[in-house]
Order: structure tokens, then sequence, then C-alpha cells
């Protein structure tokens, strides 16, 4: 079972902060062989949804109000430790999130920048393909859009 925390960016601890960014690096610039500026500035405008086992954070995504990001409310930077993928957490951590947006922002447009591999996993939480692929610092993605 994860339990799942949202906070503001002035709300986090220092271990917090420090356990999110050691999960994104470890999986978006070690796994996925990415060289790419993680900690770009953004994240002081963001919430964060952060998912524990225990003390340990396996799964987090951030989340934008609309105008910032995108035009629409976006939800970024999703990722699940690579030993928990096997539980599903990507699906809680998403509905988390989408959940927090509709609380923060009072919006139920979402727009992602998705890794094209994972069009599945966002269409089975009702996100659907807004125009072309595109690289992202070097990998495919695609926009896709949850109303």
């Amino acid at each position: 079972m994860m339990d799942i925390k949202i906070k503001t960016f002035q709300e986090l601890t220092t271990q917090e902060l420090y356990d999110l960014l050691q999960l994104r690096s470890e999986v978006f610039v070690v796994e996925q062989d990415c060289v790419y500026q993680d900690i770009d500035g953004k994240d002081q405008k963001a919430i964060h949804v952060i998912g524990y086992k225990g003390k340990n954070v396996v799964a987090y995504t951030r989340l934008f109000k609309p105008g910032y990001y995108f035009e629409e409310a976006s939800i970024g930077r999703v990722v699940v430790k690579h030993s928990e993928r096997h539980h599903q957490y990507g699906y809680d951590i998403m509905n988390a999130s989408i959940e927090a947006v509709k609380n923060y922002y009072h919006t139920d447009t979402i727009k992602i920048s998705a890794q094209t591999y994972l069009k599945r996993f966002y269409n089975n939480l009702e996100f659907f393909e807004v125009g072309e692929e595109y690289l992202e610092d070097g990998i495919p993605h695609i926009a896709m859009l949850r109303n």
C-alpha cells in the first residue's frame, strides 16, 4: 500500500525534496540514460504529489495551474521507482494527481507531455493524444489531453 502526500514547494521538508529529486534523477537521468536539466526552476511553482512506501518515496508527480506550463492545468515528472512498478503505483499516483488538479485548480482539463511508449497507460486514465509525436530531451513524446 502506498501513502500519498500532497504539498506545495514551501511545505516540503529538505529530506522530502532530496528524496523526490533523487527518484527523478534515478529514473529520468540514470535509467533512461537521458542527460537533461531536471532541476528547472519550476518546482517552486508546482504542487508536489509524493507516494510513500514506509519512509521511502516510490512515486511522484508535479502539478501546474492552467497557464503556467500549458494553457491547461498539467501533470509532469510522473515517475515510479523501478522496483515498485509491479504494484501499479503509476495509476495510484496519477489518480491522486488528477484529483489534486480538481481540488487545487478547479478544472477537469489536464494536458500532459507523455513519453510515447506510455500512451496506453495514459489512455487508461482517459488522456488522449493531440497533435504529432515530437522529441523532448531525445525521447519521443506526445501531447495528451484529458477533459
